[in-house]
């Protein structure tokens, strides 16, 4: 253990000289809660002002008076929509979608007729998706509205148009309604945990392998696995430590968020960020062992980086399984890496409880990779003559 811990010391200052490592400990880490948040925020405060907007785009509304009226009673302004929208639509440069309306459309709607009005959108323009089922909800409330005027000339109940009364109720707490658009945060945070310590598991075997400093180090009358088991704490410090500043950067970065409904439903305190920490912690454990054995093969330090981005690739698709899977969580996500810490982090952002056996398999889970992965480096070591 002393010669370990030697060798730790040392790789833990080459890594503190390494400005690659640094930069990417910051970047990855102390900027990811603030950025994220304040990228979020920005959208959905964006979203916010274009709701309190309330401006349609419409065409030909001219020619239907009553549905213009009904437009502006429900409070909002009518816009004339450029000549050229569909191109601007395309292009992204038009922000809203256009309600088309025909020249006889009033005509139509006074002989009892079905006018027949467009909306105009392009599946490309987010910003134009988002306001389409708000039109959409409109034209229906327009709908409703003359239907139920009509069958009262006619002295029908307008309850007779409807054979239920449907009621919409969300029994989702605000946390969840908040993990909605927070999906994307632990997925982001993992990327920065286990691409984070790429530099330092590389430079530990396959650069010091192209520098011709590991073979005076296998000269020494030093066991294997205490020279693999210094070399995985270092790097796994570098991954832990970016672990640590990731999950507490999103508590000052709640200072950054422009929308209040966004502050007011984002509830990340202290508790959350140590939940985090619990499924992180064992997570930059594993991706230093895994990198380690990775490179632990490899000629030079290039030769390790496209060996090691291959395998982190597939590493990190694991967390895409929840995100697309279509039957939601499942027992035995927790026991696979990457996608175990997804699920159970996104439990946490939604302000559900954790289950201490679910944590538990996520633990082993990374163990067994991490003891794995270095038995590997440790046998490499001792076989293999350095060349």
């Amino acid at each position: 253990m002393h010669t370990a811990w030697m060798v730790f010391v040392k790789e833990m200052v080459d890594a503190l000289r390494d400005r690659r490592t640094l930069m990417m400990v910051l970047i990855s880490a102390v900027a990811v809660g603030p950025l994220m948040l304040a990228a979020l925020s920005a959208v959905v405060s964006m979203m916010e002002e274009r709701a309190d907007a309330r401006e349609v785009m419409a065409v030909g509304l001219d020619a239907a008076p009553t549905l213009s009226n009904f437009l502006v009673r429900q409070g909002y302004t009518v816009k004339t929509a450029p000549a050229d929208y569909e191109k601007k639509l395309t292009d992204a440069k038009l922000g809203d979608p256009v309600l088309v309306v025909g020249p006889t459309f009033e005509a139509e709607l006074v002989a009892g007729e079905m006018p027949r009005v467009t909306v105009v959108t392009a599946t490309g323009n987010q910003r134009a998706q988002l306001g389409t089922r708000r039109l959409e909800t409109l034209l229906t409330g327009f709908n409703q509205e003359r239907g139920s005027l009509q069958l009262a000339l006619r002295g029908v109940p307008v309850t007779l148009a409807q054979a239920v009364e449907v009621q919409s109720r969300d029994v989702a707490s605000p946390q969840a309604r908040a993990a909605q658009l927070t999906a994307m945060l632990p997925f982001f945070i993992i990327m920065a945990v286990i691409y984070g310590a790429m530099n330092a598991g590389l430079d530990v075997t396959a650069g010091e392998r192209e520098r011709g400093s590991l073979e005076p180090l296998l000269m020494n009358p030093a066991p294997r696995w205490a020279l693999v088991l210094g070399k995985w704490g270092a790097v796994a410090m570098v991954g832990m430590a970016i672990a640590v500043l990731s999950s507490l950067s999103f508590l000052p970065g709640q200072w950054l968020m422009r929308s209040e409904e966004l502050a007011a439903l984002f509830q990340y305190g202290w508790r959350e960020a140590l939940a985090f920490l619990v499924l992180l912690l064992p997570l930059a454990g594993a991706t230093a062992a895994l990198l380690m054995a990775v490179a632990i093969r490899s000629k030079s330090f290039k030769e390790a980086q496209a060996s090691a981005t291959i395998a982190l690739m597939a590493f990190t698709m694991t967390p895409l399984i929840g995100m697309l899977s279509p039957d939601g969580e499942q027992p035995w996500h927790v026991w696979v890496p990457g996608l175990a810490q997804y699920t159970l982090m996104g439990r946490v952002l939604r302000g559900e409880g954790v289950v201490p056996t679910d944590v538990a398999a996520t633990v082993m889970a990374a163990v067994v990779v991490t003891a794995v992965s270095l038995v590997y480096v440790s046998r490499s070591l001792s076989r293999s003559a350095i060349k």
